[in-house]
């Protein structure tokens, strides 16, 4: 069996593209980069998001890189680091990759996901196991969101027992458009889905047409400044901070609003971003993680 081996190292924002490009010529398969601090009160917001410095990489990175088996593996990372300026060799881990099938592995780790009576998430190789229910088609793809993470289950559960039909929608954040989806299924009148990253909006359009319903998708730069009935968001804590502003602008007077993508430590501080504008509580909880709600007075109750 053809084995791998799996190189990840921390290195600062400076170094992350020319080490990128330094490891492929040492030899690397690939090489992919992500938030060292992910999932962590110090992680970074998305690229671009308003209000977010103008950074190109996450400060502090976590490169990956895939190599074939081979003799001095350290030494050749430690010659791509010397030769970026990097010179005190990061601590570096390495893990064997095993050669796989490596779709059907990847088949076999999505398996249909029942979020309540109501709804259900079905990869496209999988049967609808209850065909009465609300069957959303969704594969794991490039984009965020395929139901299984608890942030995304705490927003279908929310949108699932709050969208009685007719409803207007605004998903920010949208990555695979599985809420947004979700929303149309379950009987709103319009949604909007909202996203920084074109692959993503690409891969909600995508998943529409799977699903055949009608999204409106907007890149994030575009002006945004319709008011919804229902404002959902899982995105993390710092954008969402940031973004306080914007998002609660867009709640119509008695529309609701939902924010997931926080770690239930970071909850008051989310909540605190959005007191000058709407009061939020906490709504639901699952795995650590937490689901904020509000409510926009109506006229009548203000």
């Amino acid at each position: 069996m053809t084995m791998w081996l799996n190189v990840a190292l921390n290195v600062d924002a400076a170094h992350v593209e020319a080490l990128s490009e330094a490891l492929l010529e040492q030899g690397a398969l690939s090489v992919s980069v992500e938030d060292a601090l992910a999932g962590t009160a110090a992680e970074t917001p998305q690229f671009g998001e308003p209000g977010s410095p103008d950074t190109p990489l996450w400060q502090e990175s976590r490169v990956v890189a895939l190599f074939s088996p081979s003799d001095d593996l350290v030494g050749r990372i430690a010659a791509s680091c010397n030769s970026v300026g990097i010179i005190d060799l990061p601590d570096i881990d390495i893990e064997e990759v095993a050669e796989q099938n490596w779709v059907q592995l990847t088949q076999a780790q999505f398996e249909p996901i029942r979020i309540n009576e109501r709804l259900w998430i079905v990869p496209t190789w999988h049967a609808a196991p209850d065909p009465a229910a609300i069957n959303l088609i969704l594969d794991p793809g490039m984009a965020f969101g395929t139901g299984s993470h608890p942030t995304t289950r705490l927003c279908l559960e929310w949108l699932s027992t709050t969208i009685s039909g007719g409803e207007k929608v605004l998903d920010y954040g949208c990555g695979s458009g599985i809420l947004a989806i979700a929303a149309a299924r379950l009987g709103a009148a319009a949604v909007l889905g909202v996203d920084i990253d074109d692959n993503a909006l690409t891969a909600a359009r995508d998943n529409a047409a799977k699903n055949s319903v009608a999204l409106e998708l907007r890149q994030s730069q575009m002006p945004l400044a319709e008011t919804f009935d229902l404002v959902v968001a899982n995105i993390l804590t710092n954008p969402l901070c940031m973004l306080a502003p914007l998002l609660s602008a867009r709640v119509a007077g008695g529309g609701r609003i939902a924010l997931s993508g926080i770690l239930a430590p970071q909850a008051e501080r989310v909540i605190a971003a959005y007191a000058p504008f709407l009061a939020l509580r906490v709504g639901a909880t699952q795995d650590g993680w937490v689901r904020l709600e509000g409510k926009r007075p109506s006229r009548t109750e203000g």
